[in-house]
C-alpha cells in the first residue's frame, strides 16, 4: 500500500510540473506575442510583477523638452542617495518610428537604475508627424534638455551616454555620428560619450519594410538617412549588440556598421548574440528575462567604461 501511494504521490508531482511548465511555456508565448505586437506596456508590467518597484524612485514622470505632446520626458534614479553626480543613461525607444511612449520602458529605468545610473526616458514624434528629420529633431532636443537639467536629478550632464532600441537604436546612431543634429540643438561636439544600440538599423536602404517607407521614403537622397554613410574615426564608442534570428533588423545592420566604424579608425566590434530575436535584447533587461544577463553585462560593462567622471559642463544660457 504504501508503495502504492508512493507512486500516487509521485504521479500527481509529475502532473503538477508538467502543468508548471505548461503555464510557463504559455507565459513565454505571451511575452513573445507583445514584443512582437509592440506591447511594450505588458512586459513593463511583468518586470514590475517579478522584480518588483524598490531600488530606484521616479524623479520626473510627466515632464517635456517642447511644447508638443510627442516631446516627453522622464527621468527615473537610483533610491539610495550619492555623495557625487551619477553616469546618465539617455533611452530612445523603438517602434518603428510609428508606436512607443517612453512610460512603457520603465523597466529599462528600473534595470539601470539598480546600478547606479540615473536614466532619463525621452519620446519624440511618430508616424506622419515625426518622418525623417522629425525623429532626429526631436532626440537633440531631448539631449539638450537632458544636458540642462539631469544635474537637478543627481546626473553628470558631461557623462551621458545614448541608448536605443531597434528604432531609437537609430535615432541614438545618427545623433553620434551626423553633426549637424546637435548642433542644431546647441549641444557640443563630444557630449555624448557612447551609444548602446539594441537591435538597430543602421544601412537597411532600399527600404523594404511600410515602417521605413512611411519614415523615410520620401527623401531625395535616401543615402543622407543610414547611419553608415557618417561613420567616422572620432565617432564616441558605440556598443552595437544584436541577435542572429532577428528577422526584423537583420544582424547585418550591426555588423555593417561596425565594419566601417573600423575602417573609418574607431575600431568596433558587434556583439551578437546566439539564439536571440529583435525583441530578445530588450526583453532581457526586463526580469524575469534579465536572469540571462549576455545583454546585461555587455551593457554594464560598456557604462563603466565610458561613465568615467569628467570636467564640468555648463547649461546653455536660455
Amino acid at each position: 500500500m504504501e508503495r502504492v501511494a508512493g507512486k500516487r504521490r509521485i504521479g500527481r508531482m509529475g502532473w503538477v510540473l508538467m502543468g508548471l511548465a505548461v503555464i510557463a511555456a504559455a507565459l513565454f508565448g505571451v511575452w513573445r506575442w507583445a514584443m512582437a505586437n509592440n506591447a511594450v506596456a505588458l512586459l513593463d508590467w511583468g518586470d514590475r510583477q517579478f522584480g518588483g518597484t524598490s531600488g530606484y524612485a521616479m524623479a520626473l514622470d510627466d515632464g517635456r523638452y517642447g511644447p508638443l505632446l510627442a516631446q516627453k520626458v522622464e527621468v527615473m534614479v537610483p533610491a539610495k542617495l550619492a555623495e557625487s553626480p551619477r553616469g546618465v543613461v539617455v533611452f530612445i525607444h523603438g517602434g518603428g518610428w510609428h508606436s512607443g511612449v517612453p512610460g512603457d520602458y520603465r523597466f529599462i529605468g528600473r534595470t539601470l537604475t539598480r546600478e547606479g545610473y540615473v536614466v532619463v526616458l525621452v519620446g519624440y514624434r511618430l508616424g506622419a508627424e515625426g518622418r525623417y528629420p522629425a525623429m532626429l529633431e526631436d532626440s537633440a532636443l531631448a539631449l539638450a534638455w537632458t544636458r540642462d537639467n539631469v544635474a537637478k536629478y543627481g546626473g553628470d550632464p558631461g557623462r551621458v551616454v545614448v541608448m536605443g532600441h531597434s528604432a531609437g537604436a537609430y535615432n541614438a546612431a545618427m545623433l553620434a555620428l551626423e553633426r549637424q543634429w546637435l548642433g542644431r540643438a546647441g549641444v557640443e561636439e563630444g557630449f555624448i560619450k557612447g551609444v548602446i544600440g539594441l537591435s538597430g538599423p543602421y544601412d537597411f536602404h532600399p527600404f523594404t519594410s511600410d515602417s521605413a517607407r512611411n519614415a523615410f521614403g520620401h527623401v531625395a537622397d535616401p543615402a543622407t538617412t543610414q547611419p553608415i554613410h557618417y561613420a567616422r574615426g572620432d565617432a564616441p564608442p558605440m556598443l552595437l549588440l544584436t541577435g542572429d534570428t532577428d528577422t526584423t533588423v537583420k544582424p547585418r545592420n550591426s555588423e555593417a556598421l561596425a565594419k566601417a566604424l573600423t575602417q573609418a579608425g574607431a575600431p568596433t566590434r558587434p556583439v551578437v548574440l546566439a539564439g536571440v530575436d529583435h525583441s530578445g535584447t530588450v526583453m532581457k533587461l526586463a526580469a524575469p528575462f534579465s536572469r540571462d544577463r549576455r545583454v546585461l553585462e555587455p551593457v554594464l560593462a560598456f557604462l563603466a567604461a565610458q561613465s568615467r567622471p569628467s570636467a564640468p559642463v555648463q547649461p546653455r544660457q536660455r
